[in-house]
């Protein structure tokens, strides 16, 4: 299966320049594109009689070639793969968006996001990348070698450069000690399995929100554009930065332990962007990163041999009884531990919930077993009919 493979770079001022240069390019090549497509929609709304026909990623670059380039010179001193690429994502955003799948593209602006793609001769030697225009980048770290990717994405994040690209690795089955087990996610303990194990998130923005407030408070009276205003932005973006992979190294671990030693994953379909809808409760739910949780479940399954089984949203995980089925009525979410009217069980609320997506990943494992030999059965018959 294809995996990501990403690492920090080590640059000089004059890469540094040209990496600058590079996203700087892509990003006016997107922006020009998207005001392109906008006119276009515009113009189809308000004259349906003469639709124009949407320009595809084809379209796009010939008319940045005929137009754009012509009269800015600097699209010549970086490598053409920035803008071609940029286009090419633009119009995968607009196929997401004309399918309902994501919302109708941004214009991108500088210093947020700076990325670009390039492709042709790329080398990977043991801590060096060579790439068009730019040469060969140094990096921290030993390289996957003998790996020879067909395009490599260079992104900025603070103020440091990385690049990533897909490696290609052979699935690892590795021996559970777990056959079934259900995740439950909260915020109080980030996952709760069925077995009893309890895995507490990072909660690493609540741990820094102090200090990310009083760096941001300092740099409000600083001029924007001058060098201390840039240098205060530089650290927040930082801090930011070390938030976020404190959080991610998290995720990872626990995510590589569950899907390493249980054969079966049972999880809850949970709706992320309702439940940040709710004031009170989204910065916790933002701080466990629910929805990078279920990402990295869905990739490592199938990389360590597992399967991940998704329950229903509605389905009643919290309110059931795990020991006799009964069902609750209401459950506030003071009421920490579960008690059973019906059979006196009592336990804690979480690890219900988990056992309960155990027994429904159990459930539907079985259905859907049943669903396929009832098809294997069901296509050998047609095979015999239609040679008799």
């Amino acid at each position: 299966m294809l995996l990501g493979f990403k690492t920090e770079l080590k640059v000089n001022k004059q890469q540094r320049l040209l990496l600058a240069q590079h996203a700087g390019v892509a990003r006016h090549a997107w922006n020009q594109g998207l005001a392109l497509c906008e006119q276009v929609l515009i113009h189809n709304r308000t004259n349906p009689e003469e639709k124009i026909k949407f320009p595809t990623a084809i379209d796009l670059h010939k008319w940045l070639v005929a137009s754009v380039k012509s009269s800015h010179s600097w699209y010549y001193d970086v490598s053409k793969c920035a803008p071609q690429y940029a286009l090419r994502y633009l119009s995968d955003a607009f196929k997401s968006f004309f399918k309902k799948i994501k919302g109708f593209p941004k214009f991108k602006k500088k210093g947020r996001h700076d990325s670009f793609t390039l492709d042709g001769a790329i080398h990977i030697d043991h801590r060096k990348v060579k790439v068009p225009v730019i040469g060969w980048i140094k990096t921290y770290e030993l390289l996957p070698f003998g790996y020879k990717p067909k395009s490599v994405t260079i992104s900025k994040q603070a103020d440091k450069w990385f690049i990533s690209w897909k490696i290609e690795l052979e699935t690892n089955e590795t021996p559970k000690k777990q056959e079934f087990v259900g995740v439950d996610l909260g915020i109080n303990h980030l996952a709760v399995l069925s077995t009893g194990v309890v895995f507490n998130g990072a909660k690493s923005y609540k741990k820094y929100e102090s200090l990310l407030g009083k760096m941001q408070y300092l740099n409000r009276h600083k001029q924007v554009g001058s060098n201390n205003h840039r240098k205060a932005q530089i650290k927040i973006a930082r801090l930011h930065q070390k938030i976020a992979n404190i959080r991610k190294d998290s995720l990872h671990k626990i995510t590589t332990y569950i899907s390493k030693n249980h054969a079966v994953i049972g999880i809850e379909d949970l709706n992320v962007s309702g439940m940040l809808a709710n004031c009170k409760l989204s910065k916790a739910i933002a701080d466990m990163g629910f929805y990078e949780f279920r990402r990295q479940l869905e990739y490592k399954t199938q990389l360590y041999g597992s399967k991940l089984v998704i329950v229903d949203r509605f389905y009643p995980s919290s309110k059931t009884c795990s020991s006799c089925g009964e069902k609750k009525s209401s459950l506030s979410l003071s009421q920490r531990v579960f008690q059973c009217q019906n059979c006196g069980f009592e336990c804690d609320r979480d690890l219900n919930a988990a056992r309960n997506l155990s027994q429904e990943a159990v459930r539907l494992t079985v259905l859907a077993c049943r669903l396929d030999s009832a098809d294997t059965t069901r296509m050998k018959q047609e095979e015999k009919a239609g040679s008799c």
